[in-house]
């Protein structure tokens, strides 16, 4: 066990037990969340994807999509598997993974431009690459206080609301290209997720950016489906694109919008729909844990027995092979998944 992990959970007992003598129902709503455990064997398979994970890391500090491959997107897979870090208890200076962290976070650092925008991605794809790397850059911030994040992070941040759209049916969406005109739900969110977790560490953040994303979000809703759509409008639900939109509504602050209990009935409904499973069940996971509860824990339960049989073991060393990304990516995500009920992450909490 790490010795921040014992700290916090210890923290974490008394302070549940202080909340107990003054606040009974609130000790009563915190005792049903934390009935959600890591067990034994999810923690071994935690320990072995972090040691894989480690084993996978380039020497520039980054981590790419394939293992054993350089160059493929390292921006955004350095960003997915320091959340996977984080979610386990590593910072830059505490844990066992302590090296690993810092190394892949002076990579981000040292990507980001004075214009904001990151080096070395994908064009077509960069606000989404963007989005996870200012993601795990505002965690980390938040973590640490880090002056030298925190000049950088206000860089990126400025550029995801220079480039959020302005009018039409997009308004207060993003699309793939930094600059405002178009929006689909999979960049969005991630560029919400990005602007919450920075204001959670002090960043200044527009209300009125975060505004016009939720109600993007909102009109991206399908009916009485329960479900959203890709974008706006168009099309009919999906699984993945209804994670990232009650993801989204719950990261800026909409945690009883009328909208967050349809959409996690349409998950639980939708969860053997296979295409962008491991996209979609990213977020599903933080959705359904920030919802707490039964729900929380059916969707854990879910989740475990897809993940646990499902891992792959070398050695001491274990990983998910993914054939939508690839190997790095599924195995940062569903590590992450495992070690929510650690509680580390402050974006999950409400």
């Amino acid at each position: 066990m790490y010795p921040l992990r014992a700290m916090l959970r210890l923290t974490l007992i008394v302070f549940l037990a202080l909340t107990a003598f003054a606040f009974p129902q609130a000790a009563v709503d915190a005792d049903v969340k934390d009935a959600v455990i890591v067990d034994t064997p999810s923690e071994q398979i935690i320990t072995g994807a972090l040691r894989w994970l480690a084993s996978q890391q380039n020497a520039n500090g980054s981590w790419s999509v394939s293992a054993g491959r350089k160059g493929e997107h390292p921006v955004a897979m350095t960003g997915y598997v320091l959340m996977a870090y984080m979610a386990a208890g590593n910072l830059p200076e505490q844990g066992e993974y302590a090296k690993q962290v810092k190394s892949g976070m002076e990579f981000l650092l040292d990507q980001l431009g004075v214009d904001g925008q990151f080096r070395g991605v994908d064009g077509g794809k960069y606000m989404y690459n963007h989005g996870i790397a200012t993601i795990a850059l505002g965690e980390l911030y938040g973590e640490t206080r880090s002056p030298a994040i925190r000049e950088k992070l206000q860089r990126a941040i400025k550029l995801i609301i220079t480039t959020q759209t302005e009018k039409g049916q997009n308004k207060g969406g993003w699309r793939y290209q930094p600059r405002p005109g178009d929006a689909d739900i999979s960049v969005t969110v991630m560029q919400v997720v990005a602007l919450r977790a920075a204001k959670n560490g002090g960043i200044d953040v527009p209300q009125q950016t975060i505004d016009d994303a939720v109600e993007y979000v909102r009109r991206c809703s399908v009916g009485n489906s329960g479900g959203f759509a890709y974008q706006a409008g168009q099309g009919g639900p999906g699984y993945a694109r209804t994670a990232a939109a009650i993801y989204s509504l719950q990261v800026c602050g909409h945690y009883d919008d009328p909208l967050v209990a349809p959409a996690s009935k349409y998950l639980f409904d939708h969860k053997f729909d296979k295409q962008f499973w491991a996209y979609g069940s990213n977020y599903a996971g933080p959705a359904q844990y920030m919802i707490g509860g039964d729900t929380w824990k059916r969707w854990y339960d879910y989740m475990k027995q897809v993940l646990v049989p499902s891992v792959k073991r070398v050695g001491e060393q274990c990983y998910w092979d993914d054939h939508e990304v690839g190997q790095i990516y599924a195995t940062a995500c569903f590590t992450t998944i495992l070690a929510m009920p650690w509680h580390y992450i402050p974006l999950y909490q409400r």
